[in-house]
């Protein structure tokens, strides 16, 4: 077999469905790899219920560390930190971590060598089963950045994982927006399905994911979700999305049955089989394999 089509689920912003869409793909993909790329704020796998077998830290930056011992409390630090992160209490300095960026200059401008630049290993990185298959995901720690670096490092693993079980598919729910987790995300991928509403902020964020996306030559198809709470706003994007050469794979009515599946912890193709929903998610997942 071999290497497996890698899709990516995005939205331009959040809440517009895109982590409900993912999970029900995870359902029909039926031998697939599933990630969540959303690390800032992981949610498929409250949808998807999956037993972690195996976790391990990730270190996305550094961190300073004053070692009270050696600290003579000449004031250098803290008065050249630009963070404002090195503070005094209880007669000696200390480093707020959640301030700390660990550019290092507090090591650089102390004279007794008291600052220790040292690895932050806050996040975290899961490897379970759920119900769909496996799935690898990630929880980015309090205050941390290089979100990037952590959503490449589920990516590998995810391959990995393809590859020893010869999945057919990685289904990523990746971040909204379009900074580094999202380019991290994309980078390589096979496809891209984005996930957009018809509103005018819609089609603006998905007109700036389109163009970074486009800057991979990565293929993109478009879902249309609570097409019916704005006909016009619909017609709309579909028009534009035709002169742009990007094909609408389908349009998703709004329907609070799928804020009672999230509820219920199933997927809306789960909870309501045979509602409209659920057909018209098989139907645009069977255009797409």
């Amino acid at each position: 077999m071999g290497k497996p089509f890698e899709i990516v689920v995005l939205s331009g912003k959040g809440g517009t469905g895109k982590t409900s869409i993912t999970a029900a793909f995870a359902l029909l993909a039926e031998n697939a790899v599933i990630t969540d790329c959303d690390v800032d704020a992981a949610d498929l796998h409250l949808i998807l219920s999956p037993v972690v077998y195996k976790s391990e830290n990730f270190a996305s930056g550094s961190k300073a560390v004053i070692d009270r011992e050696r600290c003579t409390a000449c004031g250098f630090c803290p008065e050249l930190c630009r963070f404002e992160a090195i503070e005094f209490k209880n007669n000696g300095y200390y480093v707020d971590e959640y301030a700390c960026e660990g550019c290092g200059l507090c090591k650089e401008v102390c004279p007794v060598g008291a600052v220790n630049i040292l690895k932050y290993e806050n996040n975290r990185i899961y490897f379970s089963n759920s119900r769909f298959g496996p799935m690898v995901y990630g929880k980015l720690g309090i205050a941390e950045e290089n979100s990037g670096r952590l959503v490449s490092r589920i990516r590998q693993y995810a391959q990995e994982t393809a590859k020893k079980t010869r999945a057919r598919y990685i289904l990523t729910d990746g971040p909204p927006g379009i900074g580094c987790p999202v380019i991290s995300s994309v980078t390589g991928s096979d496809l891209v399905i984005a996930v957009t509403e018809p509103t005018r902020s819609g089609w603006h964020d998905l007109q700036r994911l389109i163009e970074m996306t486009g800057r991979f030559k990565t293929p993109v198809l478009v879902i249309i979700n609570k097409y019916d709470l704005n006909k016009d706003m619909t017609i709309t994007i579909e028009n534009n999305l035709k002169g742009k050469g990007i094909k609408v794979s389908g349009k998703i009515p709004y329907d609070e049955t799928m804020i009672r599946s999230l509820l219920e912890g199933k997927t809306i193709n789960e909870f309501k089989p045979h509602g409209t929903i659920a057909y018209e998610l098989s139907r645009i997942w069977e255009a797409i394999v």
